[in-house]
């Protein structure tokens, strides 16, 4: 594919009235920057020999920036050498955009390479709650969330505001609107100052001093690799993608220089613009991308219009910040006012479809203890129920709605919520209640919530909530009927009772071939796109990422190949791929795309399979990490031996029946075996496995290796050793 991307600047500068200051500026800053990269090169190539291993931790990538533009592994120290001579021999005096633009690639070069050299002298060179280089897992966390557009843009701030509480407000307003937000330099001590959340849980990444900004760069570009599966090397094509895919810009902040100045014009060679907030000459600005906003008030509106970034996040009149900045905050008992179920007290949370006349739109009615009346410490039950009304609703639809509260509470600053149903769990901080949350404002997050993520099925809500022991207990006994009820609809949903599976497109945004074919018993590869969900989605959005597909004629029910779903399958991937079996991972299987909640991979000398997860972030018997792995795995590619799976998917009665089942499972981490442990042990007995299989799988604590576990698996008499050939 041939991209002329540098079209986009064409005609932003009238010729004869370039911006000549600050072309100057950056053609000095970047000659800086390359200068002592060299330097510390040199230095360090001469302290620790050319062969020194130099890479970031917890990355497939190596050095994500070099990576990526040009393609190279780069391993040693005198790897390096030739790259920087490369980026140093296209610095040019004469002052136009090209040469600028190229000034500014050869600047985010040499940040990366200071910074690698950071790493060679000490593995660990950040202390909380400074991140430095953000790994593999940290970038495919947020995947889904990026993917889905709930987070609807980044923005890099670097420098110092005019006061702490000015870089508050402006990082409070981005959070608001659900921003990823990468900072750098002293504008994270502003923000320390006033108590503002910030870390990896926040989306809200403080970087470290300012050469460290370049980890804003290498998260974006590894978005293109992993997501977008652009090979590395690809390097107008990650600049393509990075412009029309990642809607990032720069704040800079305070104090303007040479150096900084010319990695701006890096940022723009990656398609982000920069807005400063200070004044800027005529001979200092590009129109769109290098521009002035004195305002505070204004700088994050302009930013947002610049790139183009569409918010859908409604006011909601509740005393605390909201968005999904806060998804990951974790409240701790030290700083808990109040506490609602787990295992602490009765818990419940119901969503049920009601007729018209049975429900008062808004209505938020709290039976019981309400915050006010309760001391700091104190324990009380809790039962939720959301009556929803909706002319499109339908009974199966109550669940899709009911997992949405898990998000919906959890985007609210001090609120903390954990699993579902009778087993929810929910913490309200000390600092939510300072600011003066009630029970009644869960009611007022959620009805909105509902209403503008699901307009087209619902119409009106209203919410109830007890926090009375006696009306909790009855209300109990109302949801655990319409649980069993509901699960035993579940339970009858098979993929042959139906004649409808849907697709799933929401991770094409970054994995362009990708696509996911969810069925009643094999869930989305994230884990949270159910059968029932894909189903309600369409009837939400008729056009939008969940398509019902026909199975039609069965070319192979074993393997799991339909003729509709091939044919589906063949356009939607653009044409990359034309066939696709749902029951094998090792025939044809279906791709990956960098949302998945576990890998499995083939371990021929045990026969067998392994899972991981990107919650273990250690070794696993192939050798390879879950981020390495992930990186072979992900991008839409169909790779034999190797998948991409949601969690549930390796309890299902389809999971690889063609490969074996759940008896070619010889390794998974020791986590995931908890997590499964109730359905996989019921599983493994309908199989005719035993109820004590799950135990004859090794984990970490027998070992990583295939050398660790093998005796192991002898020792248990692994059904998988016996088993005719994997392959």
């Amino acid at each position: 594919m041939t991209i002329n991307f540098d079209q986009i600047y064409e005609g932003i500068i009238e010729p004869g009235k370039e911006p000549k200051k600050l072309f100057k500026h950056a053609y000095e800053g970047a000659i800086t920057a390359t200068s002592y990269a060299e330097i510390l090169l040199t230095q360090a190539i001469k302290k620790y020999g050319p062969e020194q291993k130099v890479e970031y931790p917890d990355t497939a990538y190596f050095l994500p920036v070099i990576r990526s533009l040009s393609g190279e592994e780069v391993k040693t120290l005198k790897d390096l050498q030739p790259i920087l001579n490369k980026m140093r021999g296209q610095l040019k005096s004469k002052l136009t955009l090209e040469n600028v633009l190229l000034a500014g690639e050869a600047t985010l070069y040499a940040a990366e390479i200071i910074e690698a050299l950071r790493y060679v002298k000490n593995p660990n060179p950040h202390v909380a709650p400074w991140t430095g280089f953000l790994g593999d897992p940290v970038v495919r966390k947020y995947g889904i969330k990026m993917v889905d557009w709930t987070i609807p843009g980044v923005a890099v701030i670097l420098g110092r505001a005019k006061d702490s509480q000015a870089a508050k407000k402006i990082v409070d307003d981005l959070m608001g609107k659900g921003m990823m937000i990468f900072l750098s330099d002293e504008i994270i001590e502003q923000l320390l100052e006033t108590n503002v959340k910030l870390g990896i849980d926040y989306i809200a990444f403080p970087l470290g001093n300012f050469t460290q900004v370049v980890h804003a760069a290498n998260y974006a570009l590894r978005a293109s690799m992993a997501f977008g599966g652009i090979a590395p090397g690809l390097r107008e094509e990650h600049r393509d993608y990075q412009r029309r895919r990642v809607l990032a810009f720069v704040l800079h902040l305070g104090e303007r220089d040479t150096v900084k100045t010319a990695a701006e014009m890096g940022c723009m060679f990656l398609g982000f613009p920069t807005i400063t907030d200070q004044p800027l000459a005529e001979d200092e600005q590009i129109k769109d991308w290098y521009i002035s906003e004195p305002d505070y008030d204004k700088i994050v509106q302009l930013a947002l219009e610049l790139r183009g970034i569409k918010l859908t996040n409604i006011e909601i009149d509740i005393p605390i910040n909201h968005g999904p900045a806060f998804e990951g905050e974790t409240i701790r008992k030290g700083d808990t006012y109040l506490e609602m179920g787990g295992s602490k007290t009765t818990a419940f949370e119901l969503v049920r479809m009601v007729d018209a006349d049975q429900i008062q739109d808004g209505k938020i009615e709290v039976i019981g203890p309400d915050i006010d009346d309760i001391s700091e410490g104190s324990q009380l039950p809790f039962g939720l129920m959301i009556d929803i009304y909706g002319r499109k609703m339908q009974e199966d639809f109550e669940g899709v709605l009911e997992r949405r509260v898990h998000y919906f509470v959890n985007y609210g600053e001090g609120l903390w919520h954990v699993a579902q149903r009778d087993l929810a769990w929910l913490r309200v901080s000390k600092e939510a209640v300072s600011k003066g949350f009630k029970l009644k404002h869960y009611g007022e997050l959620l009805i909105a919530k509902l209403k503008s993520e699901f307009p087209a099925i619902v119409d009106r809500v209203q919410v109830t909530i007890y926090t009375d022991q006696a009306k909790v207990d009855e209300m109990l006994q109302v949801a655990r009927d319409k649980y069993g009820a509901r699960d035993a609809r579940l339970r009858g949903l098979t993929d042959e009772a139906v004649d409808t599976f849907y697709s799933c497109l929401l991770c094409q945004s970054f994995a362009p071939n990708h696509v996911c074919i969810v069925t009643p018993q094999r869930v989305g590869l994230c884990g949270a796109v159910s059968w029932l969900d894909s189903r309600a989605s369409f009837e939400i959005n008729p056009t939008g990422p969940n398509q019902p597909i026909m199975k039609g004629e069965a070319i192979d029910e074993y393997r799991g190949m339909w003729k509709n779903v091939n044919e589906y399958y063949y356009q939607a991937s653009n044409r990359s791929l034309e066939e696709v079996n749902l029951y094998t991972m090792m025939d044809r299987p279906m791709t990956s795309c960098g949302c998945f909640e576990a890998i499995m991979a083939l371990v021929p000398e045990a026969n067998g399979i392994m899972l991981t997860t990107r919650e273990h972030s250690g070794m696993t018997p192939v050798g390879m990490s879950f981020s390495t792995l992930a990186g072979m795995v992900g991008g839409g590619v169909q790779t034999p031996g190797f998948m991409g799976i949601g969690r549930l998917y390796t309890v299902s009665q389809k999971f690889i029946p063609a490969d074996g089942g759940i008896g070619r499972i010889i390794w998974m981490p020791k986590e995931l075996k908890e997590f499964l442990r109730e359905d996989f042990v019921a599983r493994s007995i309908e199989e005719g496995l035993g109820e004590n299989f799950i135990d004859k799988i090794a984990d970490e604590t027998i070992g990583t290796s295939v050398d660790e576990i093998m005796p192991f698996l002898e020792e248990q008499g692994h059904p998988a050793l016996t088993m005719d050939p994997i392959f």
